[in-house]
Protein backbone atom coordinates (compact mmCIF):
# COMPACT_ATOMS: atom_id res chain seq x y z
CA UNK A 1 0.00 0.00 0.00
CA UNK A 2 1.60 3.35 -0.71
CA UNK A 3 2.82 5.49 1.61
CA UNK A 4 0.46 8.77 1.99
CA UNK A 5 2.33 10.34 4.52
CA UNK A 6 4.24 12.41 2.76
CA UNK A 7 1.44 13.84 0.94
CA UNK A 8 -0.51 14.68 4.28
CA UNK A 9 2.46 17.27 5.40
CA UNK A 10 1.72 20.55 6.00
CA UNK A 11 2.89 23.10 3.75
CA UNK A 12 6.03 25.07 4.75
CA UNK A 13 6.42 28.85 3.45
CA UNK A 14 10.56 27.84 2.47
CA UNK A 15 11.14 29.93 -1.18
CA UNK A 16 13.31 27.64 -2.78
CA UNK A 17 13.21 30.00 -6.05
CA UNK A 18 16.66 31.22 -6.82
CA UNK A 19 18.52 34.10 -4.90
CA UNK A 20 20.42 36.73 -6.30
CA UNK A 21 24.46 36.99 -6.13
CA UNK A 22 24.14 39.92 -4.15
CA UNK A 23 21.76 41.89 -1.84
CA UNK A 24 20.66 44.75 -3.20
CA UNK A 25 18.46 47.92 -2.24
CA UNK A 26 15.73 48.56 -4.65
CA UNK A 27 17.51 47.58 -7.61
CA UNK A 28 17.69 44.01 -8.56
CA UNK A 29 20.87 44.55 -10.95
CA UNK A 30 23.22 46.68 -8.48
CA UNK A 31 25.43 45.13 -5.45
CA UNK A 32 24.81 46.67 -2.19
CA UNK A 33 28.53 46.98 -1.92
CA UNK A 34 28.77 48.98 -5.31
CA UNK A 35 25.78 51.38 -4.13
CA UNK A 36 27.97 52.01 -1.17
CA UNK A 37 31.10 52.89 -2.55
CA UNK A 38 31.88 56.43 -4.14
CA UNK A 39 33.58 57.17 -7.94
CA UNK A 40 37.28 58.22 -7.42
CA UNK A 41 37.45 61.56 -8.85
CA UNK A 42 39.90 61.29 -11.80
CA UNK A 43 43.43 63.23 -12.14
CA UNK A 44 44.38 65.83 -14.11
CA UNK A 45 47.20 63.32 -15.17
CA UNK A 46 48.34 64.62 -18.38
CA UNK A 47 46.49 67.24 -18.46
CA UNK A 48 48.25 69.14 -16.33
CA UNK A 49 49.92 70.66 -19.11
CA UNK A 50 47.32 72.76 -19.74
CA UNK A 51 47.87 74.40 -16.36
CA UNK A 52 51.64 74.63 -16.88
CA UNK A 53 50.91 76.45 -19.87
CA UNK A 54 49.15 78.67 -18.03
CA UNK A 55 51.86 79.28 -15.48
CA UNK A 56 54.77 79.56 -18.21
CA UNK A 57 52.29 82.73 -19.70
CA UNK A 58 51.93 84.16 -15.74
CA UNK A 59 56.29 83.78 -16.06
CA UNK A 60 56.65 85.39 -19.36
CA UNK A 61 54.34 88.04 -19.03
CA UNK A 62 56.08 88.77 -14.97
CA UNK A 63 59.36 88.15 -16.87
CA UNK A 64 59.13 90.80 -19.96
CA UNK A 65 56.75 93.08 -17.73
CA UNK A 66 60.28 93.05 -15.01
CA UNK A 67 62.73 94.10 -18.20
CA UNK A 68 60.33 96.63 -19.40
CA UNK A 69 60.70 97.99 -16.03
CA UNK A 70 64.45 97.85 -15.39
CA UNK A 71 65.17 99.76 -18.99
CA UNK A 72 62.78 102.27 -18.79
CA UNK A 73 62.64 103.46 -15.80
CA UNK A 74 64.59 104.95 -12.83
CA UNK A 75 65.18 103.55 -9.32
CA UNK A 76 62.76 104.72 -7.01
CA UNK A 77 61.46 107.88 -9.36
CA UNK A 78 57.68 107.62 -9.98
CA UNK A 79 56.10 107.60 -13.00
CA UNK A 80 52.82 108.47 -12.45
CA UNK A 81 50.22 106.18 -14.23
CA UNK A 82 46.64 106.69 -12.54
CA UNK A 83 46.43 109.75 -10.29
CA UNK A 84 46.50 109.65 -7.25
CA UNK A 85 46.08 105.64 -7.29
CA UNK A 86 48.92 104.07 -9.77
CA UNK A 87 52.60 104.58 -10.32
CA UNK A 88 55.32 103.20 -12.08
CA UNK A 89 58.24 102.61 -9.66
CA UNK A 90 61.36 100.97 -9.82
CA UNK A 91 62.20 99.27 -6.65
CA UNK A 92 64.25 96.25 -5.39
CA UNK A 93 63.33 93.65 -2.72
CA UNK A 94 66.22 91.43 -1.28
CA UNK A 95 63.51 89.68 1.35
CA UNK A 96 60.16 88.29 1.11
CA UNK A 97 56.99 89.72 0.98
CA UNK A 98 56.89 93.00 2.01
CA UNK A 99 60.47 93.50 2.32
CA UNK A 100 60.40 90.83 5.12
CA UNK A 101 64.30 90.19 6.03
CA UNK A 102 65.34 92.52 2.95
CA UNK A 103 68.39 93.55 5.58
CA UNK A 104 69.57 90.08 6.49
CA UNK A 105 72.76 90.54 5.06
CA UNK A 106 72.81 88.07 1.77
CA UNK A 107 71.66 84.34 3.62
CA UNK A 108 67.97 85.08 2.54
CA UNK A 109 68.61 84.56 -0.93
CA UNK A 110 69.20 81.58 -0.73
CA UNK A 111 66.54 80.55 2.18
CA UNK A 112 63.73 82.02 -0.28
CA UNK A 113 65.13 80.77 -3.45
CA UNK A 114 65.41 76.90 -1.90
CA UNK A 115 61.66 77.63 -0.34
CA UNK A 116 60.65 78.87 -3.93
CA UNK A 117 62.58 75.81 -5.53
CA UNK A 118 60.30 73.16 -3.20
CA UNK A 119 57.11 74.94 -3.35
CA UNK A 120 57.41 74.71 -7.33
CA UNK A 121 58.73 71.19 -6.87
CA UNK A 122 55.64 70.50 -5.07
CA UNK A 123 53.02 72.42 -7.21
CA UNK A 124 54.43 70.89 -10.38
CA UNK A 125 53.69 67.50 -8.92
CA UNK A 126 50.22 67.96 -7.35
CA UNK A 127 48.99 69.78 -10.28
CA UNK A 128 49.41 66.08 -11.78
CA UNK A 129 47.59 64.56 -9.25
CA UNK A 130 44.55 67.29 -8.89
CA UNK A 131 40.80 66.42 -9.61
CA UNK A 132 40.12 66.77 -13.22
CA UNK A 133 36.80 68.42 -12.74
CA UNK A 134 38.35 71.03 -9.82
CA UNK A 135 39.29 73.80 -12.54
CA UNK A 136 39.36 76.68 -9.54
CA UNK A 137 41.81 75.19 -7.98
CA UNK A 138 43.54 74.18 -11.02
CA UNK A 139 44.30 77.53 -11.98
CA UNK A 140 44.68 78.84 -8.29
CA UNK A 141 47.64 76.33 -8.16
CA UNK A 142 48.75 77.63 -11.48
CA UNK A 143 48.87 80.92 -11.05
CA UNK A 144 51.12 80.28 -7.64
CA UNK A 145 53.24 78.32 -9.79
CA UNK A 146 53.99 80.93 -12.08
CA UNK A 147 54.66 83.31 -9.50
CA UNK A 148 56.70 81.34 -7.43
CA UNK A 149 59.22 80.71 -10.69
CA UNK A 150 58.76 84.22 -11.65
CA UNK A 151 60.31 85.55 -8.55
CA UNK A 152 62.76 82.80 -8.15
CA UNK A 153 64.39 83.59 -11.47
CA UNK A 154 64.64 87.22 -10.13
CA UNK A 155 66.40 85.87 -7.03
CA UNK A 156 68.59 83.48 -8.45
CA UNK A 157 69.96 86.01 -11.94
CA UNK A 158 69.57 89.27 -9.63
CA UNK A 159 70.15 88.58 -5.84
CA UNK A 160 66.48 90.56 -5.70
CA UNK A 161 63.36 90.97 -6.86
CA UNK A 162 62.15 93.37 -9.13
CA UNK A 163 58.70 95.46 -8.41
CA UNK A 164 57.40 97.97 -10.16
CA UNK A 165 53.91 98.01 -9.03
CA UNK A 166 52.99 101.19 -6.85
CA UNK A 167 49.55 101.34 -5.52
CA UNK A 168 49.25 104.81 -3.29
CA UNK A 169 46.64 107.17 -1.92
CA UNK A 170 48.43 110.67 -2.68
CA UNK A 171 50.78 110.56 -0.09
CA UNK A 172 48.58 109.12 2.20
CA UNK A 173 48.75 105.82 2.01
CA UNK A 174 51.21 103.64 0.40
CA UNK A 175 50.74 100.08 -0.29
CA UNK A 176 54.24 97.99 -1.07
CA UNK A 177 55.69 98.05 -4.41
CA UNK A 178 55.23 94.69 -6.55
CA UNK A 179 55.20 93.01 -9.58
CA UNK A 180 53.23 90.30 -11.71
CA UNK A 181 54.68 87.20 -9.94
CA UNK A 182 53.21 88.61 -6.55
CA UNK A 183 50.04 89.19 -8.39
CA UNK A 184 49.81 85.63 -9.51
CA UNK A 185 50.84 84.46 -6.52
CA UNK A 186 48.11 86.59 -4.15
CA UNK A 187 45.38 86.10 -6.71
CA UNK A 188 46.16 81.91 -6.64
CA UNK A 189 45.87 81.49 -3.01
CA UNK A 190 42.35 83.78 -3.04
CA UNK A 191 41.37 81.11 -5.80
CA UNK A 192 42.73 77.66 -3.66
CA UNK A 193 40.65 79.18 -0.45
CA UNK A 194 37.53 79.32 -2.01
CA UNK A 195 37.81 75.53 -3.84
CA UNK A 196 38.60 74.39 -0.18
CA UNK A 197 35.80 76.30 1.78
CA UNK A 198 33.12 75.92 -1.05
CA UNK A 199 34.06 73.19 -4.08
CA UNK A 200 36.11 70.48 -2.31
CA UNK A 201 32.95 69.03 -0.36
CA UNK A 202 30.34 69.17 -2.96
CA UNK A 203 32.90 67.06 -5.04
CA UNK A 204 33.11 64.55 -2.68
CA UNK A 205 29.23 63.88 -2.46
Amino acid sequence: MPNSSKNNLPPTDVDNSPKPAHATTGNSTTPRNRLNKTPKMMANGSRAFVWYLLSLVVLIIDQGTKWLAETNLTFHEPVPVIEPFLNWTLAYNYGAAFSFLADAGGWQKWFFSGLALLMSLFLIGYLVKAPRKAKLLSVGLALVLGGALGNLIDRLLHGHVIDFIHVHYADVWHYPIFNVADMGICIGVVLIVIDMLFLEKKRAV
